[in-house]
């Protein structure tokens, strides 16, 4: 019985979240109510505190939800023992591409997270909840760096702080841009072509030395 109430309880979140996803698709994060999402997701407002305590919750869970089949990659590429972290990082980045333009309930939560999450005073927890996120990855992408700097794979007197800044905003804007524009260039077909394109940025730019 107590194993059937865990699975039930599984479910009643997996439903909210997936009510929230679609609820802050169409109208966005701000103008979307708990109330809504509920009604989404034909349960009550208690059961959804049951699970979370607001929005910003939900957000996080949108966005773990997405980062789940990339964390072994990125646990890789930050190990000190791997071989081949510059490797990890390229195919990780490939995934992140390739399921954005191929799944499209990635797609939509990217869409939710960089075009329908507005942070306006009253979304200051999830403006928080973000710059949290943002710097857990910038830390994540400066110990694969530094991993590979140390494996040769990269140039020893690289700016790891400002080459981790810069492929986050390299990656991070081309997925934007071809949100807003999906048929303004071929992101699934380039994929390769665009992420080697950020990775020979790391390598050769004479401003990212030290």
């Amino acid at each position: 019985m107590v194993r059937r109430t865990k699975e039930e309880a599984q479910e009643t979140r997996a439903q909210i979240v997936a009510a929230a996803e679609r609820a802050f698709y169409k109208r966005g994060v701000a103008r979307t109510t708990l109330a809504d999402i509920a009604q989404q997701a034909g349960v009550t407002r208690g059961a959804i505190y049951w699970h979370f305590s607001n929005k910003a919750e939900l957000v996080q869970a949108l966005l773990d939800s997405v980062h789940e089949s990339h964390d072994h990659l990125a646990r890789a590429s930050e190990s000190e023992d791997e071989l081949d972290p510059l490797g990890c990082m390229r195919t990780l980045l490939l995934q992140v591409l390739n399921d954005l333009v191929l799944d499209a309930r990635t797609r939509r939560i990217n869409e939710i997270l960089h075009h329908k999450c507005e942070f306006t005073d009253e979304m200051c927890e999830i403006r928080q909840q973000r710059q949290g996120a943002i710097a857990d990855c910038h830390q994540s992408i400066v110990l694969a760096l530094g991993n590979a700097v140390r494996r040769e794979q990269l140039p020893a007197d690289l700016l790891v702080d400002h080459a981790a800044v810069a492929i986050f905003a390299y990656i991070d804007g081309l997925i934007g841009r071809w949100l807003l524009l999906p048929d303004s260039f071929d992101l699934l077909g380039n994929a390769e072509r665009w992420v080697d394109t950020g990775l020979d940025m790391l390598r050769l730019s004479p401003a990212l030395r030290k």
